[in-house]
């Protein structure tokens, strides 16, 4: 079992404070998005989400230029475009469209400017790669208490707003009948999504963070039926990927003599996929549920 254990993780894993700080950011950034994540599916705005990692990506690089934390234009952008994209017209699907198209292009625009200041004027070393693909080893610990508190938020959004969200996400007429404030409900899921996608971005780079995002949340949703069940599978996918990927990333450095390793955000996108690949097979199709999602919650 030693010998296992020893061939498994690389001497010094559990005493490398990069990667203490690394696990703990990694859980709650999991979390965090899976719960967002499965919402979003049920929602039609995976597109949305990814207008938004393009919003991160020109916050990021903003942040950068001026010496601020990378996390802050994350999130901070994030909730800007979200708030945008709501007030262009993000409830119904062609004002969703529209709403995305204008925030995507102006956010890659915006981008495309940042990332050549940074490379051209920024005295910080590979801004632009920590940006667009993350840098979780490199991550300072002072960082882990504002990622719990942006988790927080986030997390404490999606329960105050559960149910009605549900609703409408099933159908926003019923949800309208029923007195559901559509608005609100879909700016304040919005904002949830921006603060999800920005601490996805910390962990595998804004140009990625989709596939933390969605990745987990599809494969729970091809596992089961049960919505609740749903946001536990998609935390425990996004947990367990992301935990197996900063394993496989940090053995990586002893797997040539170049020891240059290979990056953590391609082992959990990686991770992801496979997962999700492997919830398209017969055994697994044959453990879902029957019921249509939802219907149990709402009804």
């Amino acid at each position: 079992m030693h010998r296992l254990l020893t061939w498994i993780f690389e001497p010094g894993f559990f005493a490398n404070q990069p990667v203490h700080v690394a696990i703990v950011i990694g859980a709650a950034v999991a979390v965090v998005s899976g719960v967002v994540g499965v919402f979003t599916i049920l929602r039609g705005q995976s597109f949305g989400g990814h207008a938004l990692t393009d919003v991160s990506t020109a916050g990021g690089s903003g942040a950068t230029l001026i010496g601020a934390s990378p996390l802050v234009g994350f999130v901070g952008a994030g909730v800007i475009g979200a708030v945008v994209m709501d007030a262009i017209g993000i409830r119904r699907v062609r004002g969703r469209d529209l709403a995305t198209g204008i925030v995507l292009g102006a956010s890659i625009g915006l981008a495309a400017l940042f990332l050549d200041l940074d490379a051209t004027t920024s005295n910080t070393t590979g801004a632009t790669q920590h940006i667009l693909f993350g840098s979780i080893f490199t991550t300072e610990s002072s960082t882990v208490p504002i990622v719990i508190a942006f988790s927080v938020v986030s997390l404490g959004i999606m329960a105050f707003i559960y149910r009605p969200l549900l609703l409408s996400s099933v159908s926003d007429d019923i949800a309208a009948a029923r007195g559901v404030p559509l608005r609100l409900v879909g700016l304040l899921f919005m904002l949830a999504l921006a603060v999800a996608v920005g601490l996805s971005a910390l962990a595998i780079g804004s140009i990625l963070s989709t596939a933390l995002l969605i990745g987990p949340a599809a494969t729970a949703l091809r596992l089961t039926r049960r919505l609740g069940w749903s946001l536990v599978v998609a935390c425990l996918i996004g947990v367990g990927g992301t935990w197996l990927g900063l394993l496989l990333a940090y053995d990586s450095y002893d797997w040539s003599s170049s020891h240059q390793g290979i990056p953590v955000s391609f082992f959990i996108v990686a991770v992801q996929f496979l997962a999700y690949l492997a919830s398209g097979l017969p055994f697994a199709r044959a453990a879902r549920g029957r019921r249509p999602l939802g219907i149990s919650a709402v009804g």
